[in-house]
């Protein structure tokens, strides 16, 4: 894929384990080509985990992109105006993100990204890490699945047996579903 020329939102959510599985996607955006603008939430801007600590994977995310981290609405805020973002990718993005995205809450710098894009009819991919996915969040899920602007990164379940409510999204799909939004058209098959 040619992301010459394109700038690519990656915001990052609290679902920790996901962590390192999502920065080589960051480097294959800025490998093939892509201006990489990184924004975090909240969680990930204060919490140290078994998976890393928080200045870590800062560090990695800044020496990745070569961009400064937006960490704060007031920082995200100006995404809109500019219309500076071709794509948000929301990766990994929490039930909690996206239960906040379906109901329109926009209290993280994540979130405000998001709705500035949604403003300027421009794509929001979401990769789904989400325990409740097929729990309380489904509802969200669903909302979200018809909404104008929203697509998918293909998802499903990753531990049926011990974590039956549990879906993640396939994180390597993530450039190709981002490119698919670029289009106008949510990558299939979105369940696997």
């Amino acid at each position: 894929m040619n992301w010459q020329g394109k700038t690519v939102g990656y915001a990052i959510t609290g679902s920790h384990c996901t962590f390192e599985e999502v920065m080589p996607v960051v480097q294959r955006f800025k490998d093939e080509g892509a201006d990489v603008v990184p924004i975090i939430s909240q969680t990930v801007l204060t919490t140290d985990t078994r998976f890393g600590t928080s200045q870590s994977w800062q560090k990695q995310l800044k020496d990745i992109t070569g961009n400064d981290i937006i960490s704060s609405i007031v920082e995200a805020e100006p995404l809109g105006p500019s219309k500076r973002l071709d794509v948000l990718v929301i990766a990994p993005c929490t039930g909690n993100t996206t239960s906040k995205l379906a109901n329109a809450m926009t209290d993280s710098p994540v979130l405000m990204a998001a709705k500035s894009q949604m403003r300027n009819q421009r794509p929001v991919v979401l990769a789904i890490s989400t325990n409740d996915g097929l729990g309380l969040n489904a509802a969200n899920i669903a909302k979200l699945l018809v909404a104008k602007y929203i697509y998918f990164v293909p998802f499903g379940q990753d531990n049926p047996e011990n974590k039956p409510n549990s879906l993640v999204a396939k994180m390597h799909l993530i450039p190709e579903a981002a490119y698919a939004a670029l289009e106008g058209r949510q990558l299939q098959p979105i369940l696997m």
